[in-house]
C-alpha cells in the first residue's frame, strides 16, 4: 500500500475515518442532558418570557416591604394629585367669590402639611401608644360633636350643622374624627375581649361597641349628615365582620341598620330626591338632578386623555361642589379615562395593602384597626365615585385624600400613618428595615457591609 503523501508546509496527522453528516448524527448520544454549568440561551418563546415575568412579579409582590411601599406610595400620589386637582377645580370658584385663584389650594396645602406631620407621628408611634390614645380620642370627639349642636357654637353649611368655627376662614368638622375614634376604640375593645375569649358570646361582641357606635351615629344625624353616618356604619360592620360575628347576628344588625336608613330617607324629601337621581340623564323637574347629570357630562366630555389640566368647562359654574364632592368628575374631564383609572388603581393598591397588613399580623388590635381603616377609606371612595358615576345617590362625602377639606384630610392621613406603622411592625418587614444600609455605611449593630452578601464585624485587633 503506497505511503500517504504529505503536502508541503503541512504536518502529517493521524488518519481519521471520514463521516457523513448523517452518520455523525447517528453516532451522537441521544437524550444527554445539558451540563449543569451551562444555561439555556436567553430569550426563548413568548410563553417562557411570560412565565419568567410572572415569577419576577410574584417574587416582588411577596417581599416583606411590599405593603409598606404600597401604602406610602399610593397615599402620597393620591394626596399630591389631589392638591393639583383642587387647585384646578377651585380656581373659578375662588375668583367668583372675590378671592385669589389659589385660595382653596393654599388652605388644602396647609392641611396637607399638618396631615403629613400627623402621618409621620402616627407611623412612628408604637402599637401600645395607639391603644392608649383610643379612649382620649373617643372622649374628645364626643365632646366636640356635642358642642356642634349647641346654639351659637355649631355652624351650618349647606343645611348640615356639623361644623365648629375656629376663627377666620377655618372650621372643623368633628364627625370626620368620629371615624378614627370608632376605629381606635373599637379595635382596642375587641382586642381586649378577644384575649379573654369573650367574643364567642354575642353580648360581649355587641356591647358596648354597638351602643357607642349608635351614639356617634345619632349625634351625626342630628346635624343631618347622612353620608358620614353611612361611612360610620360601614366601619361598624367591618369591625364586627373582623371579630367573627355569626352570620345571623351580622345579618340582624345589617337589617336593623337598613330599616333605620330607609326610614331616614323616606322621611326626608331632600334625601328622596337624591335617591331618584340615580342613573339620571336629564336635570329633571326644578333641576333636582342638576349636579348628578353635570357630573356625567364632565366625565363624558373628557374622552380618553381629557381636555387638558385646567381646561374644564363644567367648573365654570355648571357643576356645584366641583372641588369637593365632585372632584372626580373634574378629574375625568381634564385628565380623561386615563386619569380616572389611575386614581382607581391607586385606591385599589391602598386597599390591597391594608387587607394584606390586616391578614398577615398576629396582633388582634392591629388586625381590627387595619381592617377598620381599610374599610373606611375603601367604602368612602366607593360611595363618592359611585355617586359621581350615577350609580349611587349623592351622599355628600369627599373622596379620601383627594377632595378639598382639611377636616377630612387630617384624620385620614393619621389613619394612613397607622397603616404604615402596622406594616412596619410585621416581623419580616421589621427585619428587612433593620438590615438596611445607613448612609454612613455602618449598621446600628456596629457591623458594616463588606460585600453584598456577607457582613463583616470589625474587631479591635483588626482580625475578622
Amino acid at each position: 500500500m503506497p505511503a500517504r503523501q504529505v503536502l508541503p508546509g503541512r504536518r502529517p496527522s493521524a488518519a481519521k475515518p471520514a463521516r457523513s453528516a448523517r452518520g455523525a448524527a447517528a453516532l451522537r448520544p441521544q437524550g444527554r442532558r445539558r451540563p449543569p454549568g451551562l444555561r439555556r440561551p436567553a430569550g426563548g418563546g413568548p410563553l417562557t418570557r411570560i412565565r419568567r415575568t410572572q415569577q419576577q412579579v410574584r417574587r416582588a409582590w411577596d417581599r416583606p416591604l411590599t405593603a409598606y411601599y404600597l401604602i406610602f406610595g399610593s397615599s402620597l400620589l393620591i394626596t399630591v394629585l389631589g392638591l393639583v386637582m383642587v387647585y384646578s377645580a377651585s380656581m373659578i370658584k375662588a375668583l367668583q367669590l372675590g378671592l385669589g385663584d389659589a385660595y382653596f389650594f393654599k388652605k388644602q396645602f396647609l392641611a396637607a402639611l399638618i396631615g403629613a406631620l400627623l402621618l409621620f407621628a402616627a407611623s412612628r408611634m408604637p402599637v401600645k401608644l395607639h391603644r392608649a390614645l383610643s379612649y382620649p380620642v373617643l372622649a374628645g370627639t364626643l365632646f366636640l360633636m356635642v358642642l356642634v349642636q349647641v346654639p351659637g357654637i355649631g355652624v351650618a353649611v349647606n343645611g348640615n350643622q356639623n361644623w365648629i368655627s375656629l376663627g377666620g376662614p377655618f372650621m372643623l368638622q368633628p364627625s370626620e374624627f368620629g371615624k378614627l375614634a370608632l376605629i381606635l376604640w373599637g379595635a382596642d375593645l375587641l382586642a381586649r375581649k378577644g384575649d379573654r375569649g369573650l367574643l364567642a358570646q354575642w353580648k360581649h361582641l355587641l356591647v358596648p361597641l354597638v351602643p357607642v357606635a349608635f351614639l356617634l351615629l345619632g349625634l351625626i344625624m342630628l346635624g343631618g349628615d347622612m353620608g358620614t353616618a353611612m361611612i360610620l356604619g360601614a366601619i361598624l360592620f367591618g369591625l364586627l365582620w373582623l371579630a367573627g360575628a355569626p352570620t345571623r347576628l351580622f345579618a340582624g344588625v345589617l337589617a336593623f341598620a337598613g330599616v333605620i336608613i330607609a326610614l331616614l330617607i323616606k322621611t326626608s324629601p331632600h334625601r328622596m330626591s337624591r335617591l331618584s337621581c340615580i342613573g339620571a340623564t336629564e336635570p329633571g323637574k326644578d333641576d333636582l338632578c342638576w349636579q348628578a347629570v353635570h357630573g356625567i357630562y364632565a366625565l363624558a366630555s373628557g374622552g380618553w386623555f381629557g381636555s387638558g389640566l385646567g381646561a374644564s368647562v363644567e367648573k365654570w359654574g355648571q357643576l356645584p361642589e366641583a372641588h369637593t364632592d365632585f372632584i372626580f368628575a373634574i378629574t375625568g374631564e381634564e385628565l380623561g379615562l386615563a386619569g380616572t383609572l389611575s386614581v382607581l388603581a391607586l385606591f385599589a393598591a391602598l386597599g390591597y395593602a391594608g387587607i394584606r397588613v390586616a391578614g398577615r399580623t398576629e396582633d388582634s388590635f392591629v388586625r381590627y384597626a387595619a381592617g377598620g381603616v381599610t374599610t373606611w377609606i375603601t367604602a368612602q371612595a366607593v360611595i363618592n365615585i359611585g355617586a359621581v358615576l350615577g350609580l349611587l345617590p349623592i351622599a355628600g362625602v369627599p373622596l379620601p385624600l383627594f377632595s378639598y377639606g382639611g377636616s377630612a384630610l387630617l384624620p385620614t392621613m393619621f389613619a394612613v400613618g397607622l397603616l404604615i406603622a402596622f406594616a412596619r411592625e410585621e416581623p419580616a418587614a421589621r427585619a428587612a428595615l433593620a438590615m438596611r444600609r445607613p448612609k454612613s455605611g455602618r449598621l446600628r449593630t456596629g457591623q458594616r457591609w463588606k460585600t453584598m452578601r456577607r457582613r463583616v464585624t470589625r474587631r479591635p485587633s483588626g482580625e475578622r
